[in-house]
């Protein structure tokens, strides 16, 4: 009988709530909405919102314009100047044709471009300016797909025999030119006579105006027909350089070292990666620095979710000491202040997820909206080398960044949660 009796007593004994259940959400959702009393409280976390939002958010969009301006110059510089460099060692390149021809037979060899070289000044009636100009023949200009697909006036049509040079548009806009205008070269390296080397001036129509996009690129680059080139700079029917294009970029070493096995004479070879090794690598700096400063403002952002959640605390001490002494067990108060705290951190999370990848994907339009509303362009392309904005979002990138935000915003809930769980009803009904 007493084994009766005492199965339902037994029974009585609160066991402690289901973990995670509905009014644990209910109670931290109150506890997330303003209140005359806990206002302030409500003003913190909502701080703590919108730092974790516009944090989030930066680093995507910084990011994503980052890695878009190192593919953007990449692409650019690498598609203009090519991979990979052959100079000659013994005897100048007087057989530059048969040479390119054998090393396009190179597997991973897209385009071999023999090339003369050489510094100029480039002048009109409205001004001058320094030159790189760059001696190249009709069927290998149009090869090039950034300046045969660029063209913005005129054509790269009978470039070999109009005896013209093509001009980027940066350049053309400096010096007020048009097709069909004329441009001076002056180079100091020019006739030899009893005297010296006597400067070499000549004039040259422009036959076509091109726009790469890069505003290096497009305020210094003159192309000339590669004859006329030779002539100018008296390379006697030599060239300077051979310029490789290969199909993959990844590939170079594997490359220069077929070449070394396959070239017809011994030659120099040099590429991209040597050439802007230093620009390249502090562009990776940049990257990772920016990442460090933009990822402690997130960090901010969390400690004041540690803030206000003690706060929370402090002001819901009695409340605590009621829940549980009619039977809320420590783990439903930190499970209640753990889902208080965390919501902020993960809907900051994902409103600075949207707004990040919005803002990225249309920041070009943006920035014209912005242009045409402020009457001043934010991003100057002659300071930042491209004409436009570019973003290219990485979506493992973009993943990292979500989910350290959400780790640390839950880690910045633990201790304010573990503090309530850990109050005592008695001492704390007794104070309040």
């Amino acid at each position: 009988m007493s084994a009766v009796a005492e199965a339902p007593a037994a029974a009585s004994v609160p066991t402690g709530t289901k973990a995670f259940a509905g009014f644990e959400w209910l109670l931290a959702g109150r506890y997330l909405r303003t209140r005359r009393r806990e206002g302030f409280v409500s003003v913190i976390a909502g701080f703590s919102f919108l730092g974790i939002l516009l944090g989030v958010a930066t680093l995507i969009i910084v990011m994503s314009v980052m890695n878009g301006f190192r593919k953007e110059l990449l692409e650019k510089i690498v598609g203009v100047n090519g991979h990979i460099f052959a100079t000659p060692i013994d005897r100048p390149l007087d057989d530059y044709e048969q040479v390119a021809a054998r090393l396009r037979q190179v597997q991973g060899i897209k385009l071999a471009i023999p090339l003369v070289e050489g510094q100029a000044l480039a002048s009109s009636q409205v001004g001058n300016g320094g030159v790189l100009v760059r001696g190249i023949s009709e069927e290998d200009i149009k090869s090039i797909p950034f300046i045969a697909n660029n063209v913005r006036q005129g054509t790269l049509d009978g470039f070999a025999t109009a005896n013209g040079v093509a001009i980027g548009r940066r350049l053309a806009g400096s010096l007020g030119l048009q097709v069909g205008d004329t441009i001076t070269i002056v180079t100091p390296r020019g006739a030899s006579t009893p005297f010296g080397t006597a400067p070499r001036i000549k004039a040259y129509p422009v036959t076509a105006i091109f726009e790469i996009g890069m505003s290096e690129f497009d305020a210094s680059f003159v192309f000339m027909p590669l004859g006329e080139a030779q002539a100018y700079f008296n390379r006697d029917g030599d060239v300077n350089v051979i310029e490789i294009f290969i199909n993959d970029p990844d590939q170079t070493q594997a490359v220069r070292d077929r070449i070394e096995q396959d070239a017809p004479r011994p030659l120099v070879l040099s590429d991209w990666r040597q050439r802007n090794r230093t620009f390249f690598n502090a562009l990776e700096v940049e990257r990772n620095v920016m990442f460090i400063i933009l990822t402690l403002i997130v960090l901010v952002a969390t400690l004041n979710i540690v803030s206000g959640l003690i706060m929370l605390v402090k002001d819901k001490t009695e409340d605590i000491a009621i829940m549980r002494t009619m039977g809320a067990s420590r783990g439903t108060v930190l499970r209640v202040f753990l889902i208080t705290g965390a919501a902020i951190g993960v809907f900051g999370t994902f409103a600075g997820f949207v707004l990040g990848v919005v803002f990225a994907k249309n920041i070009q339009t943006i920035n014209k909206g912005l242009s045409s509303l402020l009457g001043v362009n934010p991003w100057d392309p002659t300071v930042r080398f491209l004409s436009d904005i570019p973003s290219v979002i990485d979506w493992r990138e973009v993943a990292a960044v979500v989910v350290m935000t959400l780790v640390l915003s839950l880690l910045a809930t633990l201790y304010p949660a573990w503090k309530a769980a850990r109050l005592d009803p008695v001492k704390a009904l007794r104070m309040g």
